[in-house]
């Protein structure tokens, strides 16, 4: 495989950019707060007397407007400022945790409350997202995007390392509201880093919304690379939280030494997380594509050595793998991307993309839960690596793949 060499410190030059340097602690201040809302979150719910049915309905209102919304996000982010988007978006992130905050702490709190306050939480969420894909290009060159995205991510998979050990305890000591509350600091903290950034608006086209998602709709058809991309990506994302998030946990109840093995495997994925940041860091591929796709396809690796109840240290290596593969298909994916998208699309570009990964959530669950009524366990669980290996590969026998390859100055200026 061709590979770009790039001069090790050349590594550090997206930083010379004062925006890209905000951009990136509003990034790691958010994702502080984030990593802990989970587990707050839930205890939340438990410690008002809800169980699993309350539970998952919290996260349903959670994720259901990212589904809903998230399309509306995308025509916006190629209409409007992406910083005034990104600032009222943590904004009103920070006001729906810091409600749900002060519910808790007083006591007031209902499974009602704390859904809504979860809507409020996704339907920020579906407007930042597309403003945040579209911002990288606006502030970064394009021969230093993968810096730029690896740098991202960097901080952010150093912070899923430590950060929930660190919520546990806060939640275990002072309750789940203080842990809330956090997450509302930091979602208004990075809400006034990213306002002010130099991420104009993208020339405003004379046509409504609704015509501007036709239009984005017919790019993302026109683009075999893309819809394929985000057609094996929806399999492979269900896929994969079936077998690692669902069936995972049960798995090593079962023939491993549960709980305390199973924190052992997903402080391994994170670990190579957080090695494929540096990866990339460093690894400059020159068919990013097609490099994006078969990283991706590491993920099967956990998940078929606990379906071959293999020893503990082997999945272990096989969790650190998967983490260090989607890391470096993460990166080089959003490199892809921002190369080979005009600016003035990469919000719906990225909005049809996102919304084929979240509704593998439901998904995921379903295919799950009649598998479960066929199969036992590590079956099932050897059928979601299957199903991920099989996307992998069939999406790298698309032709497409393998033409949307870096595109470095040289090439450009030809």
């Amino acid at each position: 495989m061709e590979v770009v060499d790039q001069p090790l410190g050349s590594i550090r030059t997206p930083w010379r950019t004062a925006a890209f340097r905000r951009f990136v602690w509003a990034g790691l201040v958010s994702a502080a707060g984030s990593a802990t809302a989970p587990l707050a979150l839930a205890y939340s719910v438990i410690e008002r007397g809800g169980g699993a049915g309350s539970l998952g309905l919290v996260l349903a209102t959670n994720t259901l407007p990212t589904i809903v919304f998230l399309l509306v996000g995308g025509v916006y982010a190629d209409r409007l400022s992406r910083s005034r988007i990104l600032f009222l978006g943590n904004l009103l992130a920070a006001a729906a945790q810091g409600v749900l905050a002060v519910t808790v702490a007083t006591g007031q709190a209902s499974t009602a409350s704390i859904a809504a306050c979860g809507l409020l939480s996704g339907t920020a969420a579906s407007f930042i997202l597309p403003a945040l894909q579209g911002a990288v290009a606006q502030i970064v060159p394009a021969e230093h995007l993968q810096e730029a995205n690896a740098l991202l991510r960097l901080p952010g998979n150093a912070v899923k390392v430590l950060a929930p050990v660190a919520g546990g305890f806060v939640v275990a000591a002072s309750g789940a509201a203080w842990a809330l509350a956090w997450d509302a600091l930091t979602f208004a903290v990075a809400a006034f880093l990213l306002l002010g950034l130099p991420l104009a608006a993208p020339p405003a086209p004379a046509e409504g919304v609704l015509a501007d998602l036709r239009a984005g709709w017919a790019g993302f058809r026109a683009r075999t690379w893309l819809w394929t991309y985000t057609a094996a990506g929806t399999v492979l994302v269900a896929a994969w939280l079936a077998g690692y998030q669902l069936l995972g946990p049960l798995v090593a109840a079962r023939q491993y030494a549960g709980a305390r093995d199973w924190g052992l495997v997903q402080a391994a994925f994170s670990c190579g997380l957080l090695a494929g940041t540096l990866v990339c860091l460093r690894w400059k591929p020159y068919r990013l594509l097609a490099v994006a796709v078969a990283a991706s396809g590491a993920l099967a690796l956990p998940l078929a050595a606990m379906a071959a109840a293999l020893p503990l240290p082997l999945v272990l290596a096989a969790a650190l793998l998967a983490g260090v593969g989607l890391d470096v298909a993460i990166v080089a994916w959003s490199t892809a991307f921002q190369q080979h998208v005009p600016e003035a699309e990469q919000g719906r570009m990225s909005a049809f993309n996102g919304l084929g990964e979240r509704l593998a959530i439901p998904l995921g669950y379903l295919v799950t839960a009649l598998a479960a009524d066929t199969w036992d366990t590590r079956t099932t669980l050897l059928g979601c690596a299957v199903l991920i290996a099989a996307a992998a590969a069939l999406n790298l026998c698309v032709p497409d793949v393998h033409r949307v390859n870096r595109r470095t100055p040289q090439a450009r200026a030809r």
